[in-house]
């Protein structure tokens, strides 16, 4: 590291320097301050390795529902109050917000295990020798490796002339890797708060494994299919019901939830959590709005139990706010600690797809969906794969195939490019609308 990040009583008295300075009605601080080091592999070498330095405070000043913010990377006192006038200018120029709320009261936070020393006092040498297995098993293999592992130490806080004060240090590492053969291709990725926790030698084994399978791939017809979803699929196809959670476009009427609160959903052996202080999950202590993360139910077997209300609507609604649904937890009642293999094996026959890729909003009063397969789609018959198949496009919408599922696993980690991090199980469907089969 450049310089050690800023403790919590350097944020402390960042804070104190702008609270002490305000004009305004109410001021609000928040602050990060982030090391990110990232080595990046292409054509089977390393391709670039960076580091960089964000530190960023924001400054939100409110004159009864007006309200201006203004930051800076600049953490001296001059900066900090020159930060804060600008913040007060825009805010006195500023029209009303009618959703305007004035800063949290002070809030009792929980203890998240965000930070791992494993992580934080990693060198670029021990990433070096990290990454070097994952390039010789590509091109052992005949295969191109591309992809990035990184790590990062980063400290948050936030304050405000109410009383309300946070501070947290967490660390997170990530690996990905595509491996790509002339008509095929395998990847994997993972995030966690521990670099050692990556699981990076299984991972590229499985990346490389799905490439080799892969090749010369089958194009089977468009139609409906049961399906095997590895957790990053389960993860693009679930990810727009955690946003259908909110409360203010359920009232409004345009949720594809509308009216369905403490109705089922989903499978009645799916249960749908938030563990904020899950180890395997990326937890946070407070929400962007400062509100205390905790345990919570969203769906329980199947049925809509709970919603997102920010605090603009919890107060319309005359009920307590709720954190944002960060850190889920999908789990099967009737699930076995068994893997992805064994589903496989006791398939007759299905689509086992790994990812998919480039998600797009088809219908939102019914959350249907459109994407498409990506680095590992094959063809299952009698409990084996027997070869790779061209990728599909598929349209079809959560609440629609998550309602009869036929068989999980345990959650397991799951992260993707267009999702956050997740505990998911793979899941295997009796029926998965592919609607049209690419050319690749």
């Amino acid at each position: 590291m450049t310089a050690p990040l800023a403790s919590k009583a350097a944020f402390q008295r960042i804070a104190d320097t702008i609270l002490s300075s305000s004009q305004a009605e109410h001021t609000s601080v928040s602050f990060t301050d982030s090391e990110s080091s990232t080595l990046r592999l292409a054509n089977n070498q390393v391709a670039q390795n960076v580091s960089v330095r964000e530190p960023n405070v924001s400054i939100r000043a409110a004159f009864g529902k007006k309200h201006g913010s203004a930051s800076t990377n600049r953490l001296d006192s001059n900066s900090l109050v020159e930060t804060l006038r600008r913040a007060e200018t825009i805010a006195r120029l500023a029209p009303e917000d009618r959703e305007y709320l004035p800063p949290l009261p002070p809030q009792n936070y929980i203890d998240v295990p965000s930070y791992r020393k494993s992580t934080a006092a990693t060198t670029p040498a021990e990433v070096a020798r990290k990454a070097r297995p994952v390039i010789e098993q590509c091109d052992k293999n005949g295969l191109v490796g591309a992809g990035i592992l990184s790590h990062s130490i980063s400290a948050r806080g936030l304050a405000a002339s109410s009383g309300l004060f946070g501070y947290s240090q967490s660390t997170e590492a990530e690996f990905s890797l595509t491996a790509t053969a002339g008509d095929s291709s395998g990847w994997t990725y993972n995030s966690h708060r521990d670099i050692d926790a990556l699981d990076i030698a299984r991972r590229t084994n499985r990346a490389v494994e799905k490439a080799v399978a892969s090749k010369e791939p089958r194009e089977l017809a468009a139609g409906h299919y049961p399906v095997i979803l590895e957790p990053a699929a389960v993860a693009g196809v679930f990810g727009p019901l955690m946003f259908a959670l909110n409360a203010k476009s359920y009232f409004k009427g345009d949720s594809a939830l509308a009216g369905k609160l403490d109705s089922q959903i989903l499978d009645n052996r799916l249960t749908l959590r938030t563990d904020p202080a899950n180890r395997d999950l990326l937890g946070e202590p407070f929400d962007q709005a400062g509100l205390a993360t905790r345990p919570m139910v969203w769906v329980e077997n199947g049925v809509l139990k709970q919603l997102y209300f920010d605090r603009f609507t919890a107060q319309e609604r005359g009920v307590e706010p709720t954190p944002f649904p960060s850190a889920p937890v999908l789990s099967f009642s009737a699930a076995q600690p068994r893997s992805i293999d064994d589903l496989i094996a006791e398939t007759k026959r299905a689509i086992l797809i790994t990812n998919f890729w480039y998600i797009r909003s088809v219908d939102p009063t019914d959350l249907t969906i459109t994407g498409m397969t990506r680095d590992g789609t094959f063809l299952v018959e009698d409990g084996k794969i027997v070869a790779g198949v061209k990728n599909f496009r598929f349209h079809d919408s959560p609440l629609r195939c998550f309602a009869n599922v036929e068989a999980a696993t345990q959650p397991m980690e799951s992260i993707t490019m267009e999702r956050g991090k997740m505990m998911l199980p793979a899941i295997r469907l009796p029926d998965f609308h592919l609607s049209s089969v690419t050319k690749f």
